[in-house]
């Protein structure tokens, strides 16, 4: 079958390395994939975004199936507009990603249908939730409505960050348009752990859990990025928590989508907060998260494209997915000076004979050179029987890849490998 998978980044050649091992997969491609991704797939130059480039192409290259991997074009209707010109899509429609999409969405859907979260208020004037601001709890957590890139979070630790928050999001627009309104969440604390879940609307089967590692420096210091590593399983989220997870958060977020007529199918995101009363959802996301799935795929024993198909088709049963009880670390490599300012272009060399895997997200092929073109250049990924293992690995497969200006976090992995020991 002949594939295509939307997208550009380090998730997608994930994704597509997974896909390349099923037998029934004859040809992918990839749009509009990096320079990385080129060596696993055929890369076409044709935006995430750009959905009728998509849909052309589609019809062009008589595609049998599309994987639409990032939240832009799923919210846009990239899988509406395929499934149009009868191409079926692994992914939900534009209104089921609406999850994702907007966070007013969201958190009414779980007030409604009693999934544990945060409290919160939502505002659509800046001069209201500042006032409600100046008596509401602190430490407190601003969210913009819509996407950010993964950046329209702001944790407030002081009243007045919290009304700067405000501003900027919603008199300055640093968000632009996804910043019209806002969510002013009560702020919780507990470990936090990642679950990515197979759906066909019906039957929801989770994926391995992960822990990201969202800040830009050693001891969770610095700006908050897109991810500079992950690890997986999360030693937080036990057999007991998964079971509660499941009958209070997974499958009544299921069946309050399809009760909403959203029914969602493809990969559900339930990003997690384990509170003294319970795991409550902090976040939804409408598709694989963006490091964790450079963990979770590599554990997956089962073919990723029969499991997709049956997403699609409405015919997913949990015997479909099976995961090995190994451990999986991946470390991201970043351009110095993300997620802020920082320089690309350099020659990027990396070993083919390596004991790992390396998922490219940031980089492009000029004069027959692949060179850093995004600020995370890629995450270096192993598995091994032990955590500890698999977080060596990786950092031993680090100093063998080479570009100038590289930086990486030292301590991924450390905060599991602490909590492993406590227990």
């Amino acid at each position: 079958m002949k594939i295509m998978v939307v997208g550009g980044g380090g998730r997608e050649h994930a994704i597509i390395k997974k896909l390349k091992k099923s037998e029934k997969v004859t040809e992918i491609f990839a749009l509009p994939g990096n320079g990385g991704i080129a060596a696993d797939a055929t890369c076409v130059n044709i935006g995430a975004k750009d959905i009728d480039g998509i849909v052309n192409f589609a019809k062009e290259n008589k595609i049998d199936y599309a994987v639409v991997a990032p939240d832009d074009p799923l919210v846009l209707g990239c899988v509406d507009a395929l499934n149009k010109i009868g191409v079926p899509c692994f992914g939900p429609n534009a209104d089921a990603a609406i999850i994702e999409g907007s966070k007013v969405f969201s958190k009414n859907l779980m007030k409604k249908y009693g999934i544990p979260t945060a409290q919160y208020e939502i505002f659509d004037n800046a001069e209201d939730a500042v006032k409600y601001l100046e008596t509401a709890p602190i430490p407190t957590v601003i969210k913009a409505d819509g996407l950010a890139l993964g950046k329209g979070v702001i944790i407030a630790e002081t009243r007045e960050d919290a009304i700067d928050a405000v501003r900027s999001i919603m008199e300055d627009k640093v968000f632009g348009a996804s910043g019209n309104r806002i969510v002013v969440e009560e702020f919780l604390t507990g470990p936090e752990v990642s679950v990515l879940s197979f759906t066909d609307g019906k039957t929801v089967v989770p994926m391995i859990s992960s822990m990201d590692h969202k800040r830009a420096g050693d001891g969770d210091t610095g700006l908050n990025t897109g991810g500079m590593g992950t690890i997986a399983p999360n030693p937080y989220y036990t057999k007991e928590i998964a079971d509660v997870c499941m009958e209070t958060i997974f499958l009544p977020t299921v069946r309050a989508m399809t009760a909403e007529n959203r029914t969602f199918k493809g990969c559900l995101y339930f990003g997690l907060m384990l509170t003294e009363k319970g795991p409550k959802v902090i976040e939804y996301n409408c598709r694989f998260g963006d490091p964790e799935t450079q963990v979770v795929l590599p554990l997956l024993e089962s073919d990723l494209f029969e499991i997709m198909e049956a997403t699609t088709n409405g015919t997913l049963t949990e015997e479909m997915v099976k995961f090995s009880d190994k451990s999986a670390c991946c470390v991201v490599m970043a351009s110095n000076g993300y997620p802020q300012k920082y320089e690309t272009g350099f020659e990027l060399t990396i070993p083919t004979d390596i004991d790992g895997e390396v998922y490219v997200a940031g980089a492009k092929i000029e004069d027959g050179k692949l060179l850093t073109a995004g600020g995370r250049v890629l995450g270096a990924v192993a598995v091994d029987d032990t955590l500890k293992g698999a977080v060596d690995k990786a950092y031993n497969l680090v100093p063998e890849i080479k570009f100038e200006n590289a930086y990486f976090r030292h301590d991924i992995g450390q905060r599991a490998l602490a909590a492993k020991e406590e227990k």
